[in-house]
């Protein structure tokens, strides 16, 4: 008779193959049959281990592509390798000045006070840490206190042991084959790394390094915009003053106030007025980004009514249309809502996708605008009777600089920002924006306002 507990055993063994560890592992009589189940709980134990260390790198690194920042990322490697890694406190150290350095980067303990944190720093030549690095082995200190009575000039040791810190455990980091830095685990008490398996904290410290050097290279990217978006902003506006006043200073002479100007001049002068104005329009964008891209860009929201906006804006569009003998076309639901927004930024989306409309248009034809309630939302629309965008070119028109082939159909000039902004402006409006188009037909440019809930109301 086949003993009942192997069928047991079997059910076990399948259910941690699909990663349920809870499972019946009954044992009965001392025999042989109970030595294979307490095998069998033992590689329970060990696979439960495995599996929840697996999560928990998992998560972690899943963290860091979701775009956390260093510091956040340090923060929850703290809160969530309690549960594989006995410490109370985490310490992380770069390596700087070529590797000649290692810089406290970022530490948290459950000690009442810390005494080693980011601004301090000591070389690695000569250092304990300095052999750390060159086996590639974690170092082990059970007796922190011992350790310090026979190393007393170990400063580091000092600190850590004033902390109320009795073992640890350093292990290095290394991505990408390069030495980065270090990991300090650290307790309160005595021995806790004195059956630590060497193998499990260096999985653990390679799969921390390539996350830290993710986290320091995206931090490192983030800072890099943030200057990129502080220059960009201090140089446009610097370039708007002197422009502006070299328009000026053209204007006052094409009006004749300081005498009668000679037709030849004449013509010069107003294409440098012109040069100017197109020069003023890109570094108006230019600020516009910068405040987008640094987060800075100002809604000033209020009720306004729809129809009426909508009419006024159609109306002064209507002007530029006129000149290049295109028709203007508008078609509103006749009960358009009140929507809350900013109308000079609203005023900056339909400007500009009236004159991408007119400019990409050829004379004779129409610009239709368009809006209409659906659902929660308003979408607007601007239609041309134009060129069209090829398909494979759509994707490229809501960047920065990004252009078609397509070219205005009377040399108008361009810069490739304003479908940019006008994206972001109308994200930052909690609205989306999209474009369908079909080359020698024409383009039909979208963008919604979300409406008030009426609980809102």
């Amino acid at each position: 008779m086949v003993d009942p507990r192997i069928s047991k055993y079997r059910e076990a063994a399948l259910a941690m193959k699909n990663g349920h560890f809870q499972v019946e592992v009954p044992l009965g009589a001392e025999d042989e049959i109970a030595q294979l189940g307490r095998a069998l709980l033992d590689l329970r134990h060990t696979l439960e281990r495995k599996f929840a260390e697996i999560n928990t790198l998992a998560r972690v690194t899943e963290k860091i592509n979701a775009g956390l920042t260093l510091d956040e990322i340090l923060n929850d490697v703290f809160d969530s390798f309690r549960s594989i890694i006995p410490y109370s406190r985490i310490g992380f150290s770069l390596l700087a000045e070529k590797g000649t350095i290692v810089r406290a980067r970022w530490a948290r303990s459950d000690a009442p006070v810390m005494k080693i944190t980011t601004d301090y720093e000591a070389p690695l030549q000569g250092s304990s840490l300095q052999q750390i690095i060159e086996t590639g082995q974690p170092r082990i200190l059970n007796d922190l206190e011992a350790y310090l009575k026979d190393h007393p000039k170990s400063e580091s040791t000092s600190m850590i042991v004033e902390e109320g810190m009795r073992s640890s455990l350093t292990c290095p980091l290394i991505a990408l084959g390069k030495p980065i830095g270090f990991v300090f685990f650290s307790s309160m008490e005595p021995n806790t790394y004195k059956n630590a398996h060497v193998e499990l904290f260096l999985q653990i410290a390679g799969q921390l390094a390539v996350i830290v050097e993710k986290g320091r290279l995206y931090q490192k990217l983030i800072e890099l915009n943030e200057l990129k978006n502080k220059f960009l902003g201090i140089a446009a506006h610097d370039l708007r003053n002197p422009i502006g006043a070299i328009k000026g200073y053209l204007e006052i002479i094409l009006e004749g106030v300081l005498g009668e100007v000679p037709e030849s001049q004449r013509e010069i002068m107003e294409r440098m007025a012109k040069i100017c104005e197109t020069m003023l329009d890109l570094v108006n964008n230019l600020l516009d980004v910068s405040a987008i891209e640094s987060g800075q860009l100002q809604l000033k929201p209020r009720e306004m009514n729809l129809a009426e906006y909508l009419r006024e804006s159609h109306e002064f569009n209507s002007l530029l249309a006129k000149a290049k003998s295109i028709e203007m076309k508008l078609e509103l639901e006749p009960v358009l809502p009140k929507v809350v927004m900013d109308p000079n930024r609203i005023n900056q989306v339909i400007n500009n996708l009236f004159t991408n409309a007119i400019k990409f248009s050829h004379p004779k034809t129409a610009v239709t605008m368009r809006a209409r309630v659906v659902r929660n939302e308003v979408q607007i629309s601007v239609s041309d009777e134009g060129q069209g965008i090829p398909r494979a070119e759509i994707s490229k028109i809501f960047t920065e600089f990004g252009r078609t082939t397509v070219r205005p159909t009377a040399g108008e000039k361009s810069v490739g920002l304003g479908l940019a902004i006008v994206k972001r402006m109308v994200e930052a409006h909690g609205g989306r924006i999209w474009v369908e188009s079909e080359v020698g037909v024409g383009s039909t440019f979208t963008f919604t306002l979300p409406l008030k809930r009426e609980s809102q109301s």
